[in-house]
């Protein structure tokens, strides 16, 4: 058996190679377009067909420039992260599709040093269904956006910040007059005070309502995908990462408001790319060199005390500052307690809408009840009482009975009077506690809101078992 001679069989792949690039070229030339960028994703080349269905005329109008900037939506910046190429796609330009295909450039290390796309076909009768259900798919995926911004905005405004107490009507004044400007917010007060239907509210009565509002709880995201949530990724970025990458929620924000929910707890690691998003609106994807402008307003929100953390290290202190422009605090329930009937009155009929059901009323005696306590969980812990009591009750109307055995240490209900002495006695101690519980526990201030002097009522309290001797 002869075998053939190495040289021949090499100058014989050399002659086929240089034949097939030669006329790859020239097709490539004479296509229906064709582009090829380098490794920053500038075009370097451009054919005449491809230059006219970017309605230009000359080369000089495209060489040198980012391909995104001709065409904002090319996968091209994703072929050279990837080194992979995307071989179909339908490209729309000016009205006309076009069948295309990428594939990278590499060099003799296997480097991706650039790539090029170039037309196949323009859209024929062949390809007609498919880019009508293209465009069927586009129109509802525009629908779709369109259904999520509005479900995004406007969730709440402030009138749905219940409250009419002299602490609920100020913080709503500064709440306008915070809405009026476009600084950055910062909501301070303890966990379930309502901080994020605030910073809805505050969206609803800005400039940028109608716009994305786009709400992350720092909390609530481990360390280690927090960056990627927030920032966003490139294709690739890091192992399990989506193949296409990943738009951040500050990306997803841009036009709108981004609301930052326990920001006291963002890492120390992240804290310098938030600032840079704050002081120079750009934002740059993680395993990224493309750094993205971003136009939004940032709403933070803490419980914790972050004077406190910026001076054990945990916090910087320039991001502190960024943060801390226009700063309001939301009041603890216990600090508003001339709200707890309209309060409970809006959370009855809420969940009597969420069951079809009549709302349950709320008398005297359960209100006071509800006064004498601290409400460590403010409105939430509110909310999961009276939700509680409507699930385990079928009573129209909530009382002591009801509530007590939801509150933390309840005490045995009380017999029920059987005379009018014992009825007596029995609202008399409701009125004590509801009086100490609207004054915090001072004596003097209950004694006057009685109408009683404070020896009579120090006599009350321990008669009542109050109090001692």
């Amino acid at each position: 058996m002869t075998h053939p001679d190495p040289e021949h069989v090499l100058a014989h792949l050399t002659f086929w190679r240089k034949e097939i690039s030669q006329q790859l070229a020239e097709w490539i030339e004479h296509c229906e377009g064709a582009v090829a960028v380098d490794r920053d994703s500038k075009v370097v080349w451009i054919s005449k067909p491809y230059l006219e269905a970017l309605g230009l005329s000359r080369q000089q109008d495209a060489l040198g420039r980012h391909i995104l900037e001709l065409t904002p939506h090319s996968q091209m910046p994703e072929v050279l992260e990837t080194g992979r190429p995307i071989l179909l796609d339908i490209w729309t330009v000016r009205d006309r599709s076009f069948v295309i295909s990428r594939v990278p450039f590499k060099d003799e290390q296997g480097q991706v040093v650039g790539a090029v796309g170039f037309v196949l076909y323009e859209s024929s009768q062949h390809i007609q269904p498919l880019l009508a259900k293209f465009s069927r798919l586009q129109a509802e995926l525009g629908c779709t956006r369109s259904a999520l911004l509005l479900a995004r905005s406007n969730k709440y405004t402030l009138a749905d910040m219940v409250g009419h107490s002299a602490v609920m009507q100020q913080l709503k004044r500064a709440a306008r007059r915070a809405a009026r400007q476009d600084s950055t917010v910062l909501l301070l007060g303890e966990t379930g005070t309502g901080k994020e239907l605030l910073a809805h509210a505050i969206h609803a009565e800005s400039a940028r309502t109608g716009k994305p509002f786009v709400a992350i709880n720092v909390a609530a995201i481990p360390d280690s995908l927090l960056e990627a949530e927030l920032f966003g990724s490139a294709a690739g970025a890091y192992t399990g990462a989506d193949r296409k990458g990943r738009e951040g929620k500050i990306v997803l924000a841009n036009g709108g408001t981004l609301f930052l929910d326990e920001i006291g707890d963002m890492p120390l690691s992240l804290q310098a790319k938030l600032l840079r998003v704050l002081q120079e609106k750009e934002v740059e994807p993680l395993g990224s060199n493309r750094v993205l402008s971003v136009n939004l307003r940032v709403i933070a929100a803490t419980s914790a005390d972050l004077p406190r953390r910026v001076a054990d290290g945990s916090f910087r202190a320039d991001l502190y500052y960024r943060l801390n422009v226009l700063p309001l605090t939301l009041p603890p329930l216990r600090d508003r307690l001339d709200d707890l009937p309209s309060l409970c009155e809006f959370i009855l009929t809420r969940l009597g809408e969420k069951t079809a059901s009549r709302p349950r009323d709320i008398d005297e005696a359960g209100l006071a009840l509800l006064r004498g306590q601290r409400w460590p969980g403010n409105l939430r812990q509110l909310w999961n009482t009276l939700e509680q009591a409507v699930a385990m009750t079928d009573s129209d109307t909530l009382s002591t009975a009801e509530l007590r055995p939801l509150l933390p240490n309840p005490a045995p209900p009380a017999p029920a009077p059987h005379t009018l002495a014992e009825a007596l006695a029995a609202t008399e101690r409701q009125m004590i506690q509801a009086a100490l519980a609207a004054c915090h526990g001072r004596v003097v201030a209950a004694a006057r809101q009685l109408g009683v002097s404070r020896a009579t009522l120090y006599k009350k309290l321990v008669q009542h078992g109050l109090g001692e001797a």
